[in-house]
């Protein structure tokens, strides 16, 4: 009898401890499990900051690229004005040390009109200059000064275009769209008329309008299919419109 109560008290013990060592490893396992759990939330918050980080960069990167080729599109427009300028400086050492030839009185002579080939007026070259030294407010006075002193000249469209520079160069959006505008409208068969009107569209955007933005491109396109501002036109385009679609 006693044996038998011996074998019983065993067996209730061995249940016990069993009981508590089963449930000492279900608490074991639920707290590895809660855990891994607790990691993966750390790596997927570490994830989703890097590609926060990562989107942030990218920002930046084309905010860079297109002001990058804002300036290349100014270097552009500069070189060809330098070009313009250095040849008439060229011609005037030329007539300077040219032999003097004898004078021929003419009766009613035929008013002269100088031509491109006569090179920039010096008023203006004077203003390019301003601008080419980045000293834009004086470089716009000197423009308008040139301006009221030769209004039938041919460069008075690149005086207006370069005053929208100015104002582009100084961040005063508003005034340079006025100015951009005047070559447009005033004369939109004349050279600068593309660049003018690709520098409109800079502005809208970098005024965040982008739906004017849109616009200037497209009717750069339209108008001026062949130009090198119509290039820019289309890839400033391409990148502003919806994923597939692209500007012909």
């Amino acid at each position: 009898m006693k044996i038998l109560v011996l074998w019983a008290l065993l067996a209730v013990s061995v249940s016990v401890f069993g009981g508590c060592a089963a449930n000492d490893l279900v608490v074991k396992r639920q707290t590895e499990t809660e855990s891994k759990v607790e990691h993966l939330f750390q790596l997927t918050g570490g994830q989703e900051a890097r590609l926060n980080e990562l989107t942030g960069r990218l920002a930046v990167l084309e905010e860079q690229e297109v002001r990058r080729a804002q300036l290349l599109q100014e270097l552009s427009n500069g070189i060809r004005e330098l070009k313009d300028i250095n040849q008439a400086l060229q011609a005037r050492v030329q007539d300077t040390v040219a032999p003097a030839t004898p004078k021929i009185e003419l009766v009613n002579p035929e008013p002269v009109h100088k031509g491109r080939e006569g090179g920039p007026p010096p008023f203006y070259v004077r203003a390019f200059g301003l601008y080419s030294s980045n000293n834009f407010t004086a470089a716009i006075e000197a423009f308008e000064q040139f301006m009221k002193q030769e209004p039938g000249s041919e460069y008075v469209p690149n005086a207006h275009y370069w005053i929208g520079e100015c104002y582009y160069s100084s961040s005063d959006l508003n005034r340079a769209l006025v100015s951009f505008q005047k070559v447009v409208d005033g004369w939109p068969r004349h050279a600068k008329a593309p660049d003018a009107l690709l520098k409109i569209g800079y502005s809208h955007l970098a005024l965040k309008q982008q739906d004017k933005a849109k616009s200037s491109f497209e009717q750069v396109v339209r108008a001026y299919p062949g130009s090198p501002a119509a290039a820019k036109a289309r890839e400033r385009l391409n990148s502003i419109l919806p994923s597939g679609t692209e500007t012909r």
